[in-house]
């Protein structure tokens, strides 16, 4: 973002509110991957403790998760690259 044309303060101001809305959408992505993961693997509550079919359920959840994640950053990142290529033309 180009905050050239706001003043120190104004620029200070928006970098802590992108921050702020930063950390929320981790806190949203880390919210949805513990309730799905939980929902998904977890479903015998005799123990306290996971099983090891649980604990790698939740591993393999996880980790599918977070690749999807990336995954659709980077294709984002590569929607907007061309977005910006096609505008410059």
């Amino acid at each position: 973002m180009d905050f050239s044309g706001m003043n120190q303060a104004e620029q200070a101001h928006m970098t802590k509110v992108i921050e702020k809305k930063q950390m929320q959408d981790f806190l949203k992505m880390y919210s949805n991957i513990v309730e799905k993961c939980f929902s998904t693997c977890c479903n015998d509550f005799t123990s306290k403790a996971l099983t090891s079919k649980e604990d790698t359920c939740v591993t393999n959840c996880a980790e599918k998760w977070l690749k999807h994640s990336e995954r659709i950053g980077t294709r984002f990142a590569e929607l907007n690259a061309e977005m910006m290529e096609a505008q410059q033309k």
